[in-house]
C-alpha cells in the first residue's frame, strides 16, 4: 500500500473524509480503496466510517458545485482539465433533467461534470445537497457492505 493511502488509514474516520472529499473534486483518487482498507484492517466502525466518507465525498462535490458557479464551461475546462465538450453534454443534460440529477454524482468520470454543470447552471443548492448526499450515501453503503462481505 502507498504512503498517501496509509496517511488516510492513519487519520482513521477523517482521513476517510479528507480522502472522500478529494475523491468527490476533481481530483482523481479513490476513497473506495480507502474505505476497503480501512474497513479490514481497523475495527473501525462501518457506519461511521459510511457517513465520513459520505460527508467528505459530498463536501468535494460541493467544492465542484461552486467551482461551476464562479466559471465559464472554458474557464472551468482549462483550469480542471476537464473536456469542454464532456461539461457542455453534461450541462445541456443537467439542464433538461434538474438538481435531482445530482443523485448520480457518485459515478467516476461523470460525477465531477454533474457537480460543475449544476453550479454552472445555478440550480438550487438545497436540491443539489440532498440528491448529492443520498447518491453518495447508498455508494458508500454498497462499498462497505461488499467489503464486510467479503471480509
Amino acid at each position: 500500500m502507498d504512503s498517501l493511502n496509509q496517511f488516510f488509514i492513519d487519520y482513521g474516520y477523517w482521513g476517510m473524509g479528507l480522502a472522500s472529499f478529494l475523491a468527490g473534486t476533481f481530483v482523481p483518487f479513490s476513497s473506495e480503496a480507502v474505505m476497503g482498507a480501512l474497513l479490514v484492517t481497523t475495527g473501525m466502525d462501518p457506519m461511521i466510517t459510511v457517513m465520513s466518507g459520505t460527508i467528505g465525498n459530498v463536501l468535494g462535490s460541493i467544492f465542484n458545485y461552486y467551482i461551476g458557479r464562479i466559471g465559464s464551461v472554458e474557464q472551468i475546462s482549462r483550469w480542471m482539465h476537464v473536456k469542454e465538450k464532456r461539461l457542455v453534454k453534461t450541462r445541456d443534460y443537467v439542464e433538461r433533467k434538474g438538481s435531482w440529477i445530482a443523485l448520480f454524482s457518485f459515478l467516476p468520470a461523470f460525477g465531477t461534470a454533474i457537480s460543475i454543470s449544476l453550479g454552472i447552471l445555478r440550480a438550487n443548492v438545497w436540491g443539489v445537497l440532498l440528491w448529492t448526499f443520498i447518491g453518495k450515501f447508498v455508494r458508500y453503503v454498497i462499498v462497505a457492505y461488499s467489503v464486510m462481505a467479503l471480509r
